[in-house]
């Protein structure tokens, strides 16, 4: 008995041995879904529907009025999405008589139907009811949070609905954009690398340019004027004073130089460079760090940038505040704040612009005047 007591639990630990060596099979978490135009045999709808199942399914043609659920990861968000023709907007526009302004949502779905709805820009159906007014999101939507895609496919939900009752939806490409575009994935959750995974690719080829939200990122500007406010994702430094391309030349470049990696883009074009760099758009932190690092731009540099382009001020995001912050005498207005704190502690989550007056917006729907 003895003999056969050990060589059971010989066996046992041997067994344990092995199944320690087998990797754990990771359960997967609603997503998507991934929609890509494959070359000569259709369209496929890539998902993970909520039993954490994958649906990987290939249509040689789609009806015109093409609709797809979107769902939030925990179940709490549903909303319905219709395929659409998009390009590239002006990068100059009037402005409405209203206009709100957020930023960096960052896969927070909850946190953006939130202020969405507190600013009175959808409804509880998720429906764009903001009239002939504009919404402007200056980037980053990727990283950090898990309902990425439902972000993504809601702005562009509303980019159709606002234009069809004569208003605007503007996203601008952040960081975050361009980081996970050239495969820098290291904030992206793992849900999203755990998927790319089962299905034998990088999470970078779900966001190619054959992909539904790949080409319409690629249209999506990074710089943008609206009436007398210039927008842009991080912030604008002497550098890009100096440089002489249009703003129209500055957002083509980037969304040519979008899907290439860090190296391409330097050698591509000076521009291309410059615009990727760490004093372009996309991450100059300058002017609203006065650290000697981030080269601080000068009263004088913001007063030409001001005049060269005919605007009042510039607002960015990228730089995270405790709240809605202003600098150069309200010249600047940052509006990236922490999202999920701001709206647990009632703080400032963006910004309204109300003909010539400027008020922090809460989720409650409460304003409080900035400007004047």
């Amino acid at each position: 008995m003895k003999k056969y007591g050990f060589l059971l639990a010989f066996l046992i630990v041997i067994f344990q041995i092995t199944l320690a060596g087998i990797p754990e099979k990771k359960e997967l978490s609603p997503d998507g879904p991934y929609i890509l135009h494959e070359q000569n045999s259709g369209i496929r709808l890539i998902r993970v529907n909520e039993t954490g199942e994958i649906k990987d399914t290939l249509y040689k043609t789609i009806p015109a009025d093409f609709s797809f659920p979107v769902v939030s990861e925990d179940g709490k968000h549903r909303f319905e999405v219709k395929l659409h023709s998009f390009e590239r907007q002006p990068y100059k526009m009037p402005q409405p008589e209203k206009l709100m302004v957020i930023s960096d949502p960052h896969g927070n779905l909850e946190c953006f139907v939130s202020i969405l709805q507190g600013g009175g820009v959808i409804d509880e159906q998720y429906t764009w009811k903001f009239g002939k007014n504009q919404l402007v999101i200056i980037g980053d939507v990727f990283d950090r949070g898990k309902d990425v895609l439902p972000i993504f496919w809601l702005i562009y939900k509303l980019e159709q609905e606002a234009a069809e009752a004569g208003g605007r939806v503007s996203f601008m490409l952040g960081n975050h954009e361009e980081m996970v575009l050239r495969g820098d994935c290291r904030y992206t959750k793992d849900k999203y690398k755990e998927l790319a995974s089962e299905l034998g690719i990088s999470y970078q080829e779900l966001w190619q340019q054959n992909s539904e939200l790949g080409k319409w990122l690629k249209s999506r500007n990074l710089v943008q004027i609206i009436g007398e406010n210039f927008f842009v994702h991080a912030g604008l430094s002497t550098d890009f004073l100096k440089r002489k391309e249009s703003l129209e030349v500055l957002n083509e470049t980037a969304g040519d130089n979008l899907f290439l990696s860090r190296e391409q883009r330097k050698n591509n074009s000076d521009l291309s460079a410059f615009i990727f760099g760490s004093y372009g758009p996309f991450w100059y932190r300058g002017m609203v760090k006065s650290e000697d690092r981030y080269l601080p731009l000068s009263e004088k540099s913001l007063k030409r940038i001001l005049k060269k382009y005919n605007v009042k001020r510039v607002i960015v995001g990228h730089t995270i505040f405790d709240d809605v912050t202003t600098f150069y005498n309200k010249r600047v207005i940052a509006v990236n704040v922490d999202n999920a704190k701001n709206r647990k502690k009632g703080r400032g989550r963006g910004i309204l612009i109300d003909k010539e007056n400027i008020s922090v917006l809460y989720d409650s729907g409460k304003q409080k005047a900035l400007v004047p």
